[in-house]
């Protein structure tokens, strides 16, 4: 029967999010619903949402708030743009799309995938009317990149909300994260356009140029400033993992903390960039800003995740799958991209999974891959009911049949390779 009321809840919410409402609101009144129908008294419903929010929030509202900070002061400064064109002069024509790519990646790593996308496109386009290369050639390779990240790298949303519900060491989830996210956003971002899409580079000229902009900051600093979180955290995380102890130790295992890398890496930024302290803080304010709703649906998340653990919801999916001859990260997997495909959003159906799944950890699913199974799944088959299928459609001025065939079939490509990655790393772990 608590099964029957589960999927009761998980089509409400469905129906809610279909008909416009904010996922907030949904999450937060599907948590209530469920709570009660699976007879849990009110009293203990509101507390069940209390401790869901704050255990949620506790242990990532500042990486989120610092990581904001962090990509705005890049965007503003010029930096993400400044890599761009670098990345464009050193890999040339031939390798455009090798050059789109990794700049995705350096440019995704501090700024949500909303952000970057809307930095990027702008080059995208620059890029594939000098070239004469079709846009779609070049802007998959971005849009492949800027996923991968989203889904699988901290400091964005939903891999830092799932580490600190599954209690996964962030640092790992990083490096784990970046093994799966090379080889993925290859294959997703320039093998597949290559095999579906026409170079329509019959105009093109031998050599091209992408006018760069004025006082836009150096390469040294950008490159500095973009990847300093990333490169703090994965020395913490390798200097602190040594068995012994000495004399920096301690120091390593400060810098592991995400906070406390976001933070230095902020005031770095703040030091080394041309901008005035009270534009740099205005900056930072308006960071945060940007992300005050995806701090509440998170919030909400962590609601609903907690109603599932203390009604005991999560025990019996694990119940429910005890006899499936299954590895739990493809359960989770599984559980995810059906609540991806149903739900739309892909922080909502990681957060929804979640509670679902967090039994499932164990000695046969680390919580750091548990992490990057539940972030593949929350990418699988985007279509219709996801802001980022219309994103794409529009920007690139395609039909429905135009951005399945290249946008669902890319979202597709990364979230199934993500979970074989995972399973992969799983047996040498």
């Amino acid at each position: 029967m608590s099964l029957f009321i589960l999927l009761f809840g998980i089509l409400l919410l469905f129906v809610m999010i279909l008909k416009k409402i904010n996922p907030m609101i949904a999450l937060l009144t599907v948590a209530i619903v469920t709570g009660l129908l699976l007879g849990m008294p009110a009293s203990k419903v509101m507390g069940s949402i209390s401790n869901g929010i704050g255990s949620t929030l506790g242990s990532m509202i500042m990486v989120l708030a610092l990581g904001a900070m962090m990509g705005k002061l890049i965007e503003d400064s010029g930096s993400a743009k400044k890599i761009v064109f670098i990345l464009i002069k050193a890999f040339g024509k031939k390798n455009i799309q090798w050059a789109v790519l990794l700049t995705g990646f350096l440019v995704g790593i501090p700024l949500f995938y909303n952000a970057g996308f809307v930095v990027l496109i702008p080059l995208v386009f620059a890029i594939a009317s000098a070239t004469g290369l079709s846009k779609l050639y070049i802007g998959i390779p971005m849009a492949a990149a800027l996923s991968v990240t989203h889904g699988f790298l901290p400091p964005h949303p939903g891999p830092i909300a799932l580490a600190g519900i599954f209690h996964a060491d962030i640092g790992k989830t990083l490096i784990y994260g970046l093994i799966l996210s090379i080889p993925i956003a290859a294959i997703a971002g320039v093998f597949f356009p290559r095999l579906i899409l026409k170079r329509n580079d019959n105009v093109a000229t031998q050599n091209f140029t992408v006018s760069e902009e004025q006082n836009l900051p150096s390469g040294t600093k950008s490159f500095i400033t973009a990847l300093l979180p990333v490169f703090l955290i994965i020395a913490g995380t390798i200097g602190s993992s040594f068995k012994i102890d000495y004399a920096v130790k301690p120091v390593f295992v400060f810098l592991a903390d995400p906070t406390a890398a976001l933070l230095i890496s902020v005031i770095i930024t703040l030091f080394v960039q041309s901008s005035p302290i009270v534009k740099a803080m205005e900056s930072c304010a308006e960071g945060v800003k940007s992300i005050a709703m995806i701090v509440l649906i998170i919030a909400a998340g962590g609601a609903f995740k907690q109603i599932l653990i203390d009604s005991g919801m999560g025990e019996t999916v694990k119940q429910l799958t005890g006899n499936l001859n299954l590895s739990p990260l493809l359960l989770a997997w599984l559980i995810t991209a059906s609540l991806r495909v149903t739900l739309g959003s892909a922080t909502v159906a990681a957060l929804t999974a979640s509670g679902m799944v967090l039994p499932l950890i164990g000695s046969h699913a680390p919580p750091e891959l548990m992490v990057l199974s539940v972030g593949a799944g929350s990418l699988m088959f985007s279509h219709v009911n996801d802001t980022g299928f219309w994103m794409f459609k529009e920007y690139f001025n395609l039909t429905l049949k135009q951005t399945f065939s290249t946008w669902t079939v890319m979202e597709s490509i990364v979230s199934v390779l993500g979970l074989v990655g995972v399973l992969v790393l799983n047996r040498f772990i």
